[in-house]
């Protein structure tokens, strides 16, 4: 029987569960095999990300945002 979460899943992938729980994780992945294959497609897609070039958006894209923002801000405060 499956006991974990997503986000236990998440925190084990980033190796930031206590003891007992990690180990309840690696219990649990070595028993079921859907869920180590969920496991094994997020740890690639974590390493896929880890390997890529990060690029800065546009200043034109920034301004976009804080201007739509602000602008959403002020409505939602009345």
């Amino acid at each position: 029987m499956v006991n974990s979460t997503l986000e236990d899943m998440v925190l084990y992938l980033y190796n930031d569960l206590d003891g007992p729980k990690k180990m309840q994780m690696n219990s649990e992945l070595d028993a079921n095999w859907a869920l180590k294959e969920k496991y094994q497609v997020m740890k690639e897609s974590y390493d896929r990300l880890n390997k890529m070039k990060l690029f800065s958006p546009r200043r034109q894209t920034v301004e976009a945002i804080l201007k739509y923002a602000s602008s959403k801000s002020v409505i939602n405060s009345r």
